[in-house]
């Protein structure tokens, strides 16, 4: 096991990125939601992820609960919330971050038709500290080539619309509105099949985003092996 540094280190009281993070969130011209802050979750989390405030992850994880955009499409992972009840730490555990600390990404932010994000540790691809995106209509991770910082911004304010637009369905947002972070859409016939390649002839059901989750990697280690 690698040495942690101290929390009190990690705390950074002088130049916080916090203030930047709200900021962009004021000019943002999607939908903000903040979920409030447990500040012992905080403290833990940050712990464990081992970021500083100084940076905007280590920021979100301190001062939230985790971000909420669009609705509730999209997540951004903080330190937990009963909306979101999903550390960014206990999330990765057992999926990317194990007793080694090995971690060949870390996931970020996820979204409600199953789709993941995560910040390149080397494990996919060359562009160390990118962010990519995992399509549930592919099932692979597509390199985004912006940072976790233009990423945020990429949530605040960029065309998700557009990045979505064969994922959702006409009245989306009622639906979406109603979910929480703790839930995605399951769609059958499965979106990376041919029969499911038109979001607006596929069933969905809400199921728990773990579930999912497993689900995809059973999906991903069957397709592996007929390779």
């Amino acid at each position: 096991m690698e040495h942690k540094s101290p929390l009190e280190t990690l705390i950074n009281t002088r130049e916080p990125a916090w203030p930047d993070v709200l900021s962009w969130i004021d000019s943002a011209t999607n939908k903000v939601e903040i979920l409030p802050v447990t500040e012992s979750k905080a403290r833990e989390t940050l712990y464990e992820v081992q970021v500083t405030t100084r940076s905007p992850m280590g920021a979100i994880i301190f001062n939230s609960g985790g971000i909420l955009i669009d609705q509730g499409w999209i997540r951004i992972l903080g330190s937990g919330h009963p909306k979101m009840n999903r550390t960014l730490h206990s999330w990765n555990w057992d999926k990317t971050l194990f007793q080694d600390n090995s971690s060949g990404y870390l996931l970020v932010a996820d979204d409600a038709v199953g789709g993941y994000f995560a910040v390149n540790g080397g494990g996919l691809g060359s562009d160390k500290g990118k962010t990519y995106y995992f399509d549930p209509a592919t099932l692979k991770w597509e390199p985004l080539d912006i940072t976790y910082t233009e990423f945020l911004l990429f949530c605040f304010e960029g065309d998700l619309a557009d990045f979505y637009k064969d994922l959702r369905w006409d009245n989306w947002q009622q639906e979406v509105a109603r979910l929480d972070g703790n839930h995605v859409f399951n769609f059958f016939p499965m979106l990376w099949t041919k029969e499911g390649h038109d979001i607006h002839k596929v069933s969905r059901k809400e199921v728990p985003v773990e579930e999912q989750y497993s689900f995809n990697q059973h999906i991903l280690q069957q397709l592996e092996g007929e390779k």
